[in-house]
């Protein structure tokens, strides 16, 4: 079926027949779709019906990302793809509110997730974006879940909105394109580019740019923080907050670097430490959180729990005792044993280990390769195993999650 993709056909579905067609929709089943269209054509016009089953497939796939909000929402193939999570979303309103923002220009708003956010946090919005169908998604989320109040929604070319009178600028700049084949990875070759979106920030009192959580450290303004964000252990986005450095919570600091790991909100500011000495195996490693590793903030793990790298150039550190920390994850080690397939697939047999969780850095073997190679059992034990370097040589550790060690 159709996915919509202009502002007419979109405009349909607000109408009340096109809202009485999608209450029919709300639980659809896409195997379903083709038997759902030929009914629904007998009662509502055939591109009607074509738009409603498109919107339904968008909500379908935009709940991983708005939860129950998803059913009540409007979105674009681009909104599904690019909008921000509630849950980062919530966070970052719930910085700017914390930061004394109680009105903001919200510019690349796309189909409004921020927006959404900022305006439950009791933000006042100008939503801005140059595409007229992501404006009218906007509009029509801020109507369906009663912020239309908090949001207005502005379509127009970003760069020439007047953001004098606002708190704060936000900046989402479009980072795929169609023409170059997917995402972009140059900061510059964004829609605005990430110059232009700085520039726009350093004029306001705060401001926060997201950009692609993979950007060079060389690329960051060193006047701003710059914070990775992951949800639950996935890294999702960077931002680039800019403001005078303030007490309490939301503070910005400028030219630090932080990791924000969801649910829980554990935050952790780089104390600009060196890179710990690498050293032997211990009887813990622990794998740092990709918000961590992102912002180059390893060496604060290492120091909170006296640990060391397994390798100067391996994100793994290792510790002799273990310490809880949000920031990475745990391991007991059994074995630290040299790359061999035969010995490793004899050891899992001897210990009848038929469950195995194979994670890999640093190591040219790819996981499921070796699964196949390991023809695994149904052993009654379970094994996490380790593909990386240490020092330099390929290893294998063998090891548990310290939450089934204890």
């Amino acid at each position: 079926m159709g996915i919509v993709n202009d502002a007419e056909a979109f405009a349909d579905l607000l109408t009340p027949e096109g809202q009485a067609l999608l209450a029919e929709l709300r639980d659809h089943t896409p195997s379903d779709e083709l038997a759902a269209a030929t009914r629904l054509r007998r009662t509502y016009p055939a591109p009607l019906v074509s738009a409603a089953l498109g919107q339904a497939q968008l909500r379908q796939r935009a709940a991983a990302k708005f939860g129950a909000d998803a059913q009540l929402m409007y979105f674009t193939p681009n909104g599904v793809e690019q909008s921000t999570r509630t849950s980062v979303a919530a966070h970052r309103a719930a910085r700017f509110a914390a930061l004394g923002v109680r009105t903001l220009a919200d510019l690349c708003c796309g189909i409004g997730g921020d927006a959404l956010a900022l305006a439950r946090a009791g933000i006042r919005v100008l939503a801005v974006d140059r595409d007229p169908l992501a404006c009218a998604a906007a509009r029509a989320n801020a109507e369906a879940l009663g912020l239309a109040e908090l949001i207005e929604v502005r379509c127009a070319d970003v760069t020439e909105v007047d953001t004098a009178g606002y708190d704060a600028v936000f900046v989402d700049p479009a980072r795929r394109s169609k023409a170059r084949g997917g995402r972009i990875f140059d900061p510059e070759a964004y829609s605005p580019p990430l110059s232009w979106a700085v520039e726009a920030a350093r004029k306001a009192r705060v401001a926060a740019l997201k950009i692609a959580p993979g950007v060079p450290h060389d690329a960051l303004p060193e006047d701003a923080e710059t914070e990775w964000i992951s949800d639950g252990g996935d890294v999702k986005e960077a931002v680039v907050w800019f403001g005078a450095a303030e007490g309490g919570a939301g503070s910005i600091t400028p030219g630090g670097r932080r990791a924000t790991l969801l649910p829980g909100g554990d935050s952790l500011l780089g104390a600009g430490l060196p890179d710990p000495e690498p050293g032997p195996v211990g009887d813990w490693l622990y794998e740092p959180d990709g918000a961590v590793i992102r912002a180059h903030l390893v060496a604060d793990v290492a120091r909170r729990i006296g640990g060391r790298l397994i390798d100067p150039t391996i994100a793994y550190l290792t510790a002799d005792r273990l310490v809880e920390t949000p920031y990475a994850t745990a391991y007991a080690i059994t074995d630290v044993l040299p790359f061999h397939v035969k010995r490793l697939k004899a050891l899992l047999r001897e210990r009848e280990v038929g469950i195995a969780v194979i994670k890999k850095r640093g190591s040219a073997v790819e996981p499921e390769e070796l699964r196949r190679k390991l023809k695994l059992g149904g052993g009654r034990n379970s094994c996490t195993i380790f593909l990386t370097r240490v020092a330099g040589a390929p290893m294998m550790l063998l090891g548990r999650p310290a939450a089934e060690a204890c």
